[in-house]
């Protein structure tokens, strides 16, 4: 089944893009961790798909929950990734 292969690899990458995102809002702890050579690599991967989720989600007090958001979001497209290939695998195969 190439479409289960498809929509696997697509909810894996979501995944793997989920755990990096942990690593890089937990980096926010560690003094100096998100000026490394790392970070910086971390930074340009997570900070353009954070950018909107700041924009219309303030901080609260000094604790800014729109990483939060962003992670359930990710969830929600995953899990919407398998209802989409659950619905074409019925209309594909019957």
């Amino acid at each position: 089944m190439v479409l289960y292969t498809i929509f696997e690899i697509l909810t894996n990458v979501l995944r793997i893009y989920s755990f990096g995102l942990i690593i890089y809002i937990f980096m926010s702890w560690f003094p100096g961790a998100r000026e490394s050579s790392f970070g910086e690599i971390l930074s340009k991967l997570y900070e353009p798909y954070l950018e909107p989720f700041r924009k219309f989600i303030p901080p609260l007090g000094m604790i800014d929950i729109s990483p939060i958001v962003a992670i359930l979001v990710l969830q929600l497209a995953s899990r919407g990734l398998w209802a989409v290939f659950e619905m074409l695998a019925r209309l594909i195969y019957g």
